[in-house]
């Protein structure tokens, strides 16, 4: 039974990095969708609202390391926003999210922005997402206002259905092998022992990977010039 190496405390499974990343939006853009569609690939039509925070994990391998991505889902709702501050305490990334059929749910993620800004590690990677692309005839916020919003902000972006699971995946491996990719640079010049007792401090450059239907902020491009 314990031989699917996937048991508790089990030694055979290594993990070498452990990335926290938030999923922040407003209520009903599909946050909890996400996370289903990624960590158990299911969906639910009839999903409850999140109340107060949850998160669920999932191991990836990036690069031959064993990557655990444990993945933190909070309500939108304004009550719980008193969450703030514990609930981005140690995160590594972080997804924007709002939903392209509801103009008002894009009109509030700057506010989201600066919240994460407030409260995070100013290294965080940051992922734009519009969800709900399958609902290509309700959409209300075109793609061209996202994107501009990603590169001015030095955002990447995707739009994703979690119900048709498109992008999702794209999504998260975007975010993590970019932190991976952050972080072992970091190792490089800081010596291993001092970087993986503490791999929530992201500091150094951004190191931007280009990959399909993402945004490359232009300006991030000069950094990696010496």
């Amino acid at each position: 039974m314990a031989s699917n190496g996937g048991g508790y405390g089990d030694a055979s499974q290594k993990i070498d990095y452990v990335f926290k990343v938030v999923l922040i939006g407003d209520s009903a853009v599909g946050k909890s969708q996400i996370l289903s569609r990624f960590a158990r690939n299911e969906f639910s039509l009839d999903s409850k609202s999140t109340i107060g925070v949850e998160f669920q994990t999932r191991t990836l391998v990036i690069q031959h390391k064993s990557v655990k991505a444990q993945i933190w889902d909070t309500a939108g709702q304004e009550r719980y926003r008193a969450v703030t501050s514990a609930y981005y305490r140690g995160a590594v990334g972080a997804m924007l999210v709002y939903d392209i059929t509801k103009r008002q749910t894009f009109d509030h993620i700057p506010r989201w922005l600066e919240e994460l800004r407030a409260h995070a590690d100013k290294n965080i990677v940051i992922i734009l997402i519009g969800n709900k692309s399958d609902l290509e005839d309700q959409r209300v916020v075109p793609t061209e206002d996202a994107k501009e919003f990603a590169q001015t902000e030095g955002l990447f972006f995707l739009e994703t259905s979690a119900l048709e699971a498109t992008n999702v995946e794209n999504a998260f491996s975007t975010v993590l092998t970019e932190i991976f990719n952050i972080v072992n640079k970091k190792n490089l010049v800081a010596g291993d022992d001092q970087v993986n007792g503490n791999p929530a401090s992201l500091s150094g450059k951004k190191i931007i990977i280009p990959g399909p239907a993402q945004v490359i902020p232009e300006k991030n491009r000069m950094c990696c010039r010496s």
